[in-house]
C-alpha cells in the first residue's frame, strides 16, 4: 500500500518529464566499450553496432551511420550492409567534448535509430559563453523593480482535486507589472501545521498543471510562466503555442530589458515570495526542481534567490548558447545552431544562460542526464555544471536521451525529502 500511495503522488511529478520511449520492433544497438562510456582525450572509443529483430540479428540489413562530436560529425556513410547484423565503429576526440555514434536501420521501409555518446575527459568541459561585468547588478535591479509590484495573489479552491488529506488551488500572483501575473497549481496539507516547500518549474511548452503531489509532509507549488491560467482545454494551449507564444523563447533576444525570460526569471523569484506569504509554510525551507527548460530554471532560480535551500535538476537546457558558435554544441533552444546571431544577440542571451547563473548555486543539488540527449547535449550541460560552486551530485542514466526512467524519478523524489525532512 505504501509504495501505491508513493507512486499516486509521484504520477503528477513524472508526467511532467518526458516518458521513456516505447520498445520499437527492431532494436538497434550501439555500445561503447567502455562500460561507463568514459574515455581520455587522444584514446579510441570503439563503438559495436548490433541491428536487433526479436532478440537477433537481422541479415545484411543496411544502415546509415555519423560519427562525431555531437551536432557536428566527422564522419557520414549511407547504405552500408551489415551481412549478420553487426559491425564496429572507431573514433576519438583531441578535446573535452562527447563522441557520438548514431545509427539508423533500414528494414521494410521503416527507419530504426540507434546511438551511444562516449565522453572525453567531461569534467575538464568548460564554459564558452561570457560572463556580463554588471550580471549580478542587472538581476539584482529587475528583481527590485518587479518587487515594487504588489503581489495581489489570489486563491481558488479546486474541490476536485482537494483529498482527505491536502487542498489544492489554482493561485496567481502579480510579477513584474500590474496585470502581468503567474499562474500556478498550489498543493497544502490539510493538517495544522508548518511545513517545507517546493517549487516546480516547467518544461518548455505551454500546457495545463496539475500540481506537483510530493505527498502530505510538504507544500508544493507548480507554476505556468505564460500569464495565462493552468486549467484551461489543452486546445487553449495549442493554439496560443502556434499562435501568439510560437518560439517564445525567441522573442527579443537581442534586447535584455524586453527578452521573454526576463519576466519568467522573475517570475521564479515572485514564486518564492508568494510561498513566504502563506501561513502554512514553515518560513525556511525551499527547494525547487525541474527538467529541461525546468532544470534550467531550477538552476536559475537557486543562483537568483537564496533563500532557496536545495535544487533538483534534469537535463538543463539554455546553457552555453555559444558553444554553436565555438564550432561544438550548446543548448536548446540551439539558437546558433542554423543561423548567425542577430547584432546584440549574443550579448543579450549571456544575461540569460544557464551558465552565468550557474556560477551563483551555493546550495545542495541533485543533477540528473543521459549521454544520448539530442535535444540537451550533454556538452552544454557539464558547461553549466562544471562550474557550480555548491555541493552537487550527478547521477548519470547513460542510455537516457531528453527523457527518464521511474527509478531517476524515484531517486529524486528520494534525495529531495532527506532535505525538506532535515
Amino acid at each position: 500500500m505504501k509504495k501505491y500511495l508513493l507512486l499516486l503522488c509521484l504520477l503528477p511529478f513524472i508526467t511532467g518529464l518526458n516518458a521513456q520511449p516505447s520498445q520499437k520492433l527492431i532494436t538497434v544497438i550501439v555500445s561503447p566499450d567502455h562500460t561507463d562510456w568514459k574515455y581520455k582525450t587522444g584514446q579510441n572509443a570503439t563503438f559495436t553496432v548490433q541491428v536487433l529483430k526479436d532478440g537477433n540479428p537481422v541479415n545484411n540489413v543496411i544502415v546509415d551511420y555519423e560519427l562525431g562530436p555531437e551536432f557536428f560529425p566527422t564522419e557520414k556513410k549511407q547504405g552500408v550492409v551489415l551481412k549478420e547484423g553487426k559491425t564496429t565503429l572507431k573514433s576519438s576526440m583531441k578535446v573535452p567534448g562527447f563522441l557520438r555514434c548514431k545509427v539508423t536501420a533500414k528494414v521494410d521501409g521503416k527507419n530504426y535509430e540507434g546511438m551511444a555518446t562516449a565522453a572525453y575527459d567531461e569534467t575538464q568541459i568548460r564554459p564558452t559563453v561570457a560572463q556580463p561585468q554588471d550580471f549580478d547588478a542587472f538581476w539584482s535591479n529587475a528583481i527590485e523593480e518587479a518587487r515594487k509590484i504588489p503581489l495581489d495573489p489570489k486563491m481558488v479552491l479546486l474541490p476536485e482535486k482537494c483529498t482527505s488529506t491536502q487542498n489544492v488551488y489554482e493561485v496567481s500572483f502579480q510579477n513584474n507589472g500590474y496585470g502581468s501575473r503567474i499562474y500556478a497549481i498550489l498543493i497544502t496539507p490539510k493538517k495544522p501545521g508548518k511545513y517545507p516547500a517546493i517549487l516546480q518549474v516547467p518544461g518548455a511548452g505551454i500546457r495545463p498543471y496539475n500540481g506537483a503531489n510530493y505527498g502530505d509532509d510538504v507544500i508544493s507549488l507548480e507554476i505556468g510562466i505564460h500569464g495565462v491560467p493552468v486549467t484551461m482545454p489543452q486546445e487553449v494551449y495549442n493554439n496560443l503555442m502556434a499562435g501568439g507564444l510560437n518560439h517564445y523563447w525567441s522573442v527579443n533576444k537581442n534586447n535584455r530589458d524586453s527578452h521573454y525570460y526576463k519576466r519568467v526569471y522573475t517570475g521564479c523569484v515572485r514564486a518564492v515570495d508568494f510561498i513566504y506569504t502563506l501561513p502554512e509554510f514553515n518560513g525556511e525551507t525551499v527547494g525547487v526542481t525541474g527538467g529541461s527548460q525546468g532544470g534550467a530554471l531550477s538552476i536559475i532560480t537557486a543562483g537568483l534567490d537564496k533563500r532557496i535551500k536545495f535544487l533538483a535538476a534534469y537535463y538543463p537546457a539554455m546553457c552555453d548558447h555559444t558553444g554553436y558558435l565555438n564550432n561544438r554544441a550548446g543548448g536548446w533552444p540551439h539558437y546558433y545552431k542554423d543561423q548567425k546571431p542577430a547584432p546584440n544577440e549574443v550579448e543579450t542571451l549571456a544575461y540569460f544562460d544557464v551558465v552565468n547563473f550557474a556560477r551563483r548555486v551555493n546550495v545542495p543539488g541533485w543533477y540528473s542526464w543521459g549521454y544520448n540527449d539530442d535535444v540537451c547535449p550533454p556538452t552544454s550541460m557539464y558547461a553549466a555544471y562544471n562550474v557550480i560552486p555548491g555541493s552537487k551530485e550527478l547521477e548519470l542514466y547513460l542510455n537516457t536521451g531528453h527523457w527518464t526512467y521511474p527509478e531517476q524519478n524515484q531517486e529524486c523524489v528520494k534525495w529531495m525529502k532527506q532535505h525538506y525532512q532535515k
